[in-house]
Formats: C-alpha cells, sequence, structure tokens
C-alpha cells in the first residue's frame, strides 16, 4: 500500500465527502475504486486508439481479399 498527499479542489472534496458520509464507505477506498475505475476507461480509450490505427494499417489489404472473394464467389469458386 502506498501512501499519497494531493490537493483537491474544495468541490471535489466537498462532494466526495458527501458521496462516501452517504454511502458509509471509507474515503479511501471510494477514492481507490474511482481510480482503478477511471484507469480502466483510460485503458479503453488507449486500445480503441490503437483499433483504429491497426485498422487504417490494414485497410487495404482487407479490401484486396474482400475483392479477391467477390471474385471467387461469382465465378462459383465458393
Amino acid at each position: 500500500m502506498k501512501t499519497l498527499s494531493l490537493k483537491l479542489d474544495e468541490g471535489i472534496f466537498e462532494e466526495t465527502e458527501k458521496i462516501v458520509s452517504e454511502n458509509g464507505i471509507p474515503r479511501n477506498r471510494y477514492i481507490n475504486e474511482a481510480l482503478r475505475f477511471y484507469n480502466r476507461v483510460q485503458k479503453r480509450k488507449k486500445l480503441a486508439k490503437d483499433f483504429a490505427i491497426a485498422s487504417k494499417m490494414v485497410k487495404n489489404s482487407s479490401m484486396l481479399v474482400n475483392k479477391e472473394m467477390d471474385e471467387l464467389i461469382d465465378e462459383g469458386a465458393i
């Protein structure tokens, strides 16, 4: 477990305090869960960006394969 010191905007702190108080959960657990969630969101964004780049890289070859398959279907080979 790591100890962390951070500064929060007053509004974020107050909102967080209200939520943890209403839900009866420790502030540390709430912040850990929030960061875990945000990290997953960021990983998914990166993965989507990586997939988009990869998709652009194979676009031309995919179109060529599709064209060849269409020709084979038209010729009755498939």
